[in-house]
């Protein structure tokens, strides 16, 4: 290792470089020599010294090609290499010697090898320079390991920290060759595995070593293996790895946060500047680091009397849950002028590893409408429930309200080609003999009509009052259910649960007639259940007459308790009772001047009113009947 390379490891102060050349000229007196019976420019000795071990190789470097000795550009040029002490000229030699370009290498040094090396360039233009570099040739002491010059380095304890091995010249002019180089650190004598004890090996030399502790300390030997012209090769260096146990890093600012600060003219503004100084080991108690606040025009004075000020720093030390020094200091506003909402006002820590720093600026303070914004979010917020609400509970009447204000919007039903609203179909074990209510054919043969077609116009299909006299079952209920938009199927708590009760009685006794068994009622619902879950060509409206307990369910056909499980049922046996007032509703269909009821039948009457939560249930699930008449498709009169 060259001695300008191990002063460039120890003195971390300077940062300068100097050319070899250069340093030659101020210790060697330049004079004018002759090489071969030429006269040439003599630049003596280099300064630096290329140290070597025997077995190993040597690489030299004439620093001569510089644009400072001569214009490169327009020249060109060629280097000879010659041995100072016999004046013979160095070619090169296999296994020996190799030249390339400006760099001459020395291949398996011995003792004899150690001397002066002259470089002399020549130029198309008869222009010489020559320099001399020394090679020094160190021999081992027996049962020692690593080179007798070693350069030294610092690495920090407790943390991972990297060791740089200076050969990086060396790696730098292989990799210009195109020549494949590997490198094998040692401690000592030992040879140090990649990724064991936690040591990494890492490019351009260098070694990661985790965990840095005082057993790191040490001489660590770095071997740069090649082979070069078919020969192999070796070039090593050792450092001297010292372990720095009190060490503090680059202070970290934490507030300010790079932010913008609102305030209002005239009012009084203070921000802190918090400084973190993490440390390992002893904690200093001053870091060397200075915490100062400045503006665009240089530094914050901490004079009180001023109207912008810092405090004095205040510092302590911490141990958890790091260890380091904390610094603060206070900015102070006392009074916010125009002028300051253009400044950047900026906290820096100076220490000699760094000049960590953050800002804020301020901006004049707008108007605090937060208070406006929530009432007015607030007040949006209740108006959407109510009116989510409203609509959730009076989403009929609202319904049935627009449908009869605004029927003109609602297309006519006439222009859909069918002939009837509902088809209403009863479920009731009809012939059966035994006690079962009579209230679901009443309610479809009376009720129904009395309402929905009475009062308020729709057309329904009743069979056994509305077929054909002498028409096939099958084809009067298929072509009716087909003709009708609704279906409205009437059951109540026993249509299925007698009817289920007798066909179990008529099984265990072969001899008798299955009295209950009604064709009809299981065609229609047969095909209403096609139609509507399976078609989807047909809407049911499912009324139920009376109360329906979970037993009585389990026995009703797994279509119909689908059906009422997805979309409900209107409930007959809940619309007991008078309305709530005898007023006249928006919502009904009922011809006004019906003269005064007694109690008795007022109640009766108000079941049988469409302006009842029952119908109009009905209403709203039945057919609109609009006002608008579809215009019909034009037909051209002439065909092409």
């Amino acid at each position: 290792m060259t001695d300008m390379k191990k002063l460039t490891i120890i003195s971390t102060q300077s940062c300068v470089h100097v050319p070899t050349f250069l340093l030659a000229s101020v210790l060697m007196s330049v004079g004018w020599t002759r090489a071969d019976g030429e006269k040439c420019h003599d630049y003596g000795v280099a300064f630096e010294r290329v140290f070597s071990v025997p077995g190993d190789a040597a690489m030299l470097n004439c620093t001569l090609a510089s644009p400072e000795v001569f214009n490169l550009s327009s020249t060109s040029y060629w280097v000879e290499w010659y041995h100072t002490e016999t004046g013979r000229r160095l070619l090169n030699a296999s296994r020996r010697v190799l030249l390339r370009g400006e760099t001459m290498w020395l291949l398996n040094i011995t003792e004899g090898h150690d001397g002066y090396y002259q470089c002399v360039l020549r130029t198309n233009a008869s222009d010489c320079f020559k320099l001399s570099t020394r090679l020094v040739v160190n021999v081992p002491t027996p049962g020692q390991c690593g080179r007798l010059f070693k350069s030294s380095q610092v690495l920090t304890v407790g943390v991972t920290d990297t060791l740089s091995c200076p050969v990086g010249h060396v790696l730098k002019e292989l990799r210009s060759y195109g020549v494949p180089a590997s490198v094998t650190w040692y401690r000592g004598c030992d040879v140090i595995e990649d990724g064991a004890n936690n040591h990494v090996y890492r490019d351009r030399a260098r070694l990661k070593i985790r965990d840095v502790n005082p057993r790191s300390n040490g001489s660590y030997t770095c071997t740069v293996n090649f082979d070069l012209n078919g020969v192999a090769a070796s070039v090593s260096e050792t450092v001297e790895v010292w372990v720095q146990e009190d060490y503090c890093f680059e202070p970290q600012v934490m507030q300010p946060g790079n932010n913008i600060v609102k305030a209002s003219p005239g009012s009084r503004l203070t921000r802190t500047c918090q400084v973190f100084v993490p440390c390992i080991g002893t904690v200093p108690e001053h870091p060397m680091v200075d915490v100062l606040w400045l503006d665009d025009f240089g530094l914050i004075p901490a004079n009180s009397s001023e109207r912008i000020f810092a405090s004095q720093t205040h510092m302590w030390r911490s141990d958890a849950p790091h260890k380091g020094v904390w610094l603060e200091t206070v900015l102070t506003i006392s009074s916010v002028e125009e002028d300051d909402f253009l400044l950047n006002l900026t906290c820096r820590a100076y220490s000699a590893r760094g000049l960590p720093q953050a800002r804020f600026a301020l901006q004049p303070q707008e108007p605090d409408d937060s208070p406006f914004v929530a009432f007015s979010l607030g007040a949006a917020v209740a108006l959407i429930v109510a009116a989510l609400l409203v609509y959730l509970r009076f989403k009929i009447d609202i319904v049935l309200f627009f449908r009869s204000s605004f029927a003109v919007f609602y297309e006519n039903d006439g222009s859909d080609g069918k002939a009837f609203d509902a088809y209403v179909m009863s479920l009731d074990p009809l012939g059966c003999q035994a006690n079962v209510s009579e209230g679901v054919r009443r309610f479809a043969f009376h009720v129904l009509p009395q309402v929905l077609e009475e009062a308020c116009g729709y057309k329904l299909f009743l069979p056994g009052r509305d077929g054909l006299p002498g028409q096939a079952m099958v084809d009067s209920v298929h072509d009716n259910m087909k003709a009708s938009r609704r279906l409205l199927l009437l059951y109540g708590a026993s249509s299925f649960t007698v009817d289920n009760k007798l066909t179990a009685n008529n099984n265990n006794n072969n001899n008798e007639t299955d009295v209950c068994s009604d064709p009809r009622s299981r065609h229609e619902c047969a095909l209403a259940m096609h139609q509507a879950l399976v078609e989807r060509t047909l809407k049911v409206v499912l009324v139920e007459l009376e109360e329906v307990s979970p037993t009585q369910l389990a026995l009703f056909p797994e279509s119909l308790r689908h059906l009422r499980k997805t979309q409900g049922a209107v409930r007959w046996w809940k619309n007991s009772g008078r309305p709530k007032n005898n007023h006249t509703r928006w919502t009904t269909c009922i011809r006004a001047g019906t003269a005064a009821l007694d109690p008795e039948k007022a109640d009766q009457a108000a079941r049988l009113s469409p302006s009842s939560r029952f119908w109009k249930e009905i209403r709203y699930r039945m057919p609109v009947r609009g006002k608008r008449i579809a215009l019909p498709e034009r037909t051209p009169l002439l065909k092409v």
